[in-house]
């Protein structure tokens, strides 16, 4: 018996020897989401550190509105809230460090609680 296997929309496919590994990598929008929700903390946690919070501080988090992180907050706000030991995040405009993502940028303030 020969397996042969074809590159399937949405799919990354790979073959070695008689083992064959199929994965998944289309995004989907709720991957998208927790990925930017993932990448607010990485921003939060770098403010925190370069502004000297000991790891310890409970903070507090204002972002300034923008579609993907609205959505990302909105979704995973718990999770990001847990992971930078903030008491809340708002969204509004702020004065806090300009923070650029892929393809935009916007201000981040973090402030001690």
């Amino acid at each position: 018996m020969e397996i042969i296997s074809e590159d399937i929309p949405g799919w990354l496919v790979s073959n070695d020897g008689n083992l064959t590994v199929a994965l998944e990598v289309e995004l989907t929008p709720e991957l998208k989401k927790e990925g930017m929700a993932r990448e607010l903390i990485n921003r939060i946690q770098n403010l925190r550190k370069e502004t000297g919070l000991e790891i310890t501080d409970r903070i507090k988090v204002t972002v300034a509105p923008h579609d993907e992180t609205h959505a990302a907050i909105e979704a995973f706000g718990d999770y990001i809230k847990g992971q930078v030991l903030a008491d809340a995040i708002t969204e509004a405009d702020n004065n806090g460090a300009e923070t650029e993502f892929d393809d935009f940028k916007l201000n981040i303030l973090v402030e001690k609680n």
